[in-house]
């Protein structure tokens, strides 16, 4: 068995190096994402750091609340950061957000827990945080992309629109060809993960787990057998997630656009 190499403050200090050339790069180059670069860098150990102090004292504790709150900490950033990209000033597109993100995560971990990896609590946190962790920040993409996509449509498609309201159209039919749209386009990076997974790359979840050497045994590949056992069933995690996520955040969305008459709103 291959033991486990552990990183010093001396082995990130030379990592930081990397950081360094990438800023000199970008100097050189004229470039301009110096600062970019270094805000980045700050904001990354600051807040893995505090992570990772955060994870220790939920894994000591070990308390259901307080799994429950550092996943729902998560999931309101997530929402935050989805809902500034999609149209900050739409009303209801925070709540529309984070309702979605909220169900489909909820609903895709507590399905996992109970019915797949089946943990002695269910709150275990080794199990819950990551995999909510990972499905949010997906489900977050997701949302971003779709809601972005959706508004942008409706917004440059009044005209079309408002002729199929005139037509006798409900506003779910008017809407609906730009709303297939913008689903499709927020799980395409999804499916394209899933298309060349293992072939063209090596995902960073399977790719951390072969790293720490978990499930290795002495003359056994079995770790890597384990880290492809869960890397397809996160996969499946996130691509049930992620649609559930822009089904619910679309069709929420497309209400706000039309009023109680279904008349369609002017921008």
């Amino acid at each position: 068995m291959t033991e486990l190499i552990k990183l010093n403050l001396v082995d990130l200090a030379a990592a930081l190096a990397l950081i360094a050339i990438a800023i000199g790069l970008s100097a050189w180059e004229r470039i301009g994402l110096e600062l970019n670069l270094a805000l980045a860098t700050i904001r990354t150990i600051l807040q893995l750091v505090v992570l990772g102090y955060v994870l220790d004292f939920i894994f000591t504790i070990d308390n259901p609340w307080a799994v429950v709150g550092i996943v729902a900490v998560m999931l309101t950033i997530s929402a935050i950061v989805a809902r500034n990209r999609i149209a900050p000033d739409i009303p209801l597109v925070l709540p529309l957000v984070w309702g979605s993100m909220l169900f489909s995560t909820a609903l895709t971990v507590i399905y996992t827990n109970l019915a797949i990896i089946q943990p002695n609590r269910w709150y275990e946190p080794q199990y819950v945080i990551p995999l909510a962790g990972m499905v949010l920040a997906n489900a977050m993409n997701a949302a971003a992309i779709t809601g972005e996509r959706l508004v942008s449509n409706i917004n440059n498609s009044q005209v079309e629109i408002e002729t199929h309201l005139s037509l006798g159209a409900t506003p779910q039919q008017a809407v609906f060809r730009y709303r297939r749209e913008a689903i499709r386009a927020g799980l395409l990076p999804t499916l394209n993960q899933m298309t060349i997974v293992g072939m063209l790359t090596l995902p960073g979840f399977m790719s951390g787990i072969i790293l720490t050497g978990v499930g290795y045994e002495e003359n056994s590949f079995s770790g890597a057998s384990e880290a492809a056992s869960y890397q397809i069933l996160l996969l499946f995690m996130i691509a049930f997630a992620n649609l559930v996520t822009t089904v619910l955040l679309t069709k929420g969305l497309c209400g706000q656009f039309f009023n109680s008459v279904a008349q369609l709103r002017t921008k």
